[in-house]
């Protein structure tokens, strides 16, 4: 990419590169061959997108049961990545606690499956 190119992409344009969407956790395994502690997630986007999976490193602060039917914020357009084994189709999204150990981004409220992050 050119300077000039670069120049001419504004900070919301880059930001909406990123597609975010709230997808429900509908199925939650350990991930035993993850270099970190880690679940396999599959998540529910809705009739558009489906089920995808994911891998993340959330085991300090959620149990299986805690992740189950909870909505999540996904980045799902970044291509699938293999971890350990397991393809990862969606990064779930979080922030580091004081411990720093991941806390899932969500919705404060119940929205559709599959609703964009904006």
């Amino acid at each position: 990419m050119s300077d000039s190119s670069k120049d001419s992409v504004s900070p919301y344009q880059a930001f909406e590169l990123v597609d975010m969407r709230v997808g429900r956790v509908t199925c939650v395994e350990e991930h035993p061959r993850a270099r970190k502690p880690a679940y396999k997630l599959w998540i529910d986007f809705g009739p558009e997108l489906g089920v995808k999976t994911s891998s993340a490193q959330i085991v300090a602060n959620y149990s299986k049961q805690d992740l189950m039917d909870r909505l999540v914020v996904c980045a799902v357009n970044l291509g699938v990545r293999n971890i350990a084994g397991f393809a990862s189709e969606v990064l779930t999204m979080g922030m580091s606690d004081s411990a720093g150990n991941v806390v899932l981004l969500q919705p404060a409220s119940d929205v559709p499956q599959g609703s964009r992050v904006f």
